[in-house]
């Protein structure tokens, strides 16, 4: 393991014990601040992501948003792939899918201009520390070229982090939205 590897498996490790006391000490509402943000963008293809383990979740808010325009979700299509975004209604069918998210069991893939991206630690300057396959990375990057998208960072206030082990490869968030308000970057 290389030394900025070591350096970001030492960070995750800090950031999921943050998480989990905060998932932990939540009482709802925690999309309420998300669904006011995306209110302002109503009917833009909308991708969000189906919650796993202890991250926040912004289902609310994508319930809310599908009833203005379409929302999809990830699906993963191999190692050191770039994510597909699949149509996504509230009730509609789902399948597991790789490392525990439920996908929709049809396909029907539509490219997003708003990705709500899960993380496990940001920082101010729209850092992201995720889970470590580089999905959202290289998803970013081929969105970005293709066109205008807000990369919108998803956590609870408690994932912030002064500083993160960051690589040239990583994508920026554009914002970053917590259970307490709206951070620029």
């Amino acid at each position: 393991m290389s030394d900025l590897a070591a350096i970001k498996a030492e960070a995750r490790k800090a950031a999921f014990a943050r998480r989990k006391l905060a998932h932990e000490g939540a009482r709802g509402g925690r999309a309420g601040v998300l669904s006011s943000f995306l209110a302002g963008y109503r009917g833009a293809p909308l991708a969000g992501y189906m919650p796993i383990r202890t991250e926040i979740s912004p289902l609310p808010a994508m319930e809310e948003a599908a009833a203005h325009g379409p929302v999809c979700v990830p699906v993963i299509q191999g190692p050191d792939l770039p994510l597909r975004f699949s149509r996504w209604e509230p009730g509609c069918a789902l399948k597991p899918g790789p490392f525990g998210a439920m996908i929709p069991a049809v396909d029907d893939f539509i490219r997003p201009e708003i990705v709500i991206v899960p993380l496990v630690a940001f920082d101010r300057h729209g850092g992201r520390l995720g889970y470590g396959g580089g999905f959202y990375d290289r998803t970013l990057e081929q969105l970005r070229a293709q066109g205008p998208v807000l990369a919108v960072g998803f956590a609870y206030a408690a994932q912030e982090a002064d500083a993160l082990p960051l690589e040239p490869t990583d994508q920026p968030l554009d914002i970053i939205i917590t259970e307490q308000g709206v951070l620029d970057v």
